[in-house]
């Protein structure tokens, strides 16, 4: 088991609340199993919640934070081409106050951005992180998982999660916690690895998103469900992602990311609700 959990525990399945599981995916020191009545992927039995944060501000610690600065403009770049693909960027201003909660910030570098074009911002990031953007981009950024927060109910037109649900304990009580938080008919996108899309399929348990750290691999079918199940309405869900750099010629990955996009099933989707 690699280091900085040690704890697990068996737990019901987050979406049907059952717990009949069969094997999913066999990786090399773990596996995923899948929910026999929902079909939801996930690590069962899990890391305990306490030691999963500890991991991200202690183990990861300084490491961390160099790796996102490090890769801070790739990063960025893949978000806001999500976000297009989502059509965020075409959201009627006219009705918003344009108050946006990007959970799972990282160094700040999207809500930076946005900044500069007139949205209100905050942002949530347990790791070290924070501090920099804070300190050195002085944004509004809370150092605390969601869930302790405390802000208001209705307070945000739009919050933004990218590669953040396949990490949590408890996905359904993170949506939960974003309905309330949004205003009505507020906006919701989440980005996340596909596991019903083509890569996922093809490499099984050695697919780039079959993790340690990811407890959960959402299918649209899982996704739009336990969407639904906390308040929100399906808006849209865009995929992309062929084969990865360096599993393929550059022709054949080409072909294989127009593919993958035209047909729906991407390594990697963006889903956008609106609070029902």
């Amino acid at each position: 088991m690699p280091s900085g959990v040690g704890n697990s525990k068996l737990l019901p399945c987050v979406l049907c609340e059952t717990g009949n599981f069969k094997s999913a995916l066999k990786c090399e020191d773990f596996s995923f199993v899948r929910c026999v009545k929902c079909g939801l992927v996930q690590r069962n039995p899990q890391p305990d919640e306490n030691e999963i944060i500890a991991r991200y501000s202690s183990v990861y610690g300084k490491d961390y934070l160099s790796y996102e600065l490090k890769n801070e403009s790739a990063f960025l770049k893949l978000q806001q081409l999500a976000l297009k693909d989502a059509k965020f960027y075409k959201l009627k201003k006219d009705s918003l106050s344009r108050s946006f909660l990007d959970i799972g910030c990282a160094t700040g570098a999207l809500i930076a951005d946005l900044r500069e074009q007139g949205w209100n911002v905050t942002g949530v990031e347990i790791s070290p992180c924070a501090d920099y953007a804070g300190n050195e981009r002085k944004l509004d950024v809370r150092k605390t998982p969601l869930e302790k927060c405390n802000f208001p109910a209705n307070s945000f037109d739009v919050v933004h999660a990218s590669h953040l649900i396949e990490h949590l304990n408890d996905p359904k009580g993170f949506l939960t916690e974003v309905n309330r938080i949004l205003k009505e008919n507020g906006h919701v996108f989440i980005s996340t690895p596909n596991i019903s899309g083509f890569q996922a399929r093809l490499f099984g348990g050695q697919w780039r998103s079959a993790i340690f750290d990811h407890l959960y691999l959402f299918s649209k079918k899982t996704l739009f469900k336990l969407l639904k199940n906390t308040g929100f309405k399906i808006e849209s869900c865009r995929t992309w992602g062929g084969l990865a750099v360096g599993t393929a010629p550059k022709w054949l990955k080409k072909i294989a990311d127009f593919l993958v996009k035209r047909l729906g099933n991407g390594d990697v989707m963006i889903v956008h609700a609106r609070k029902r």
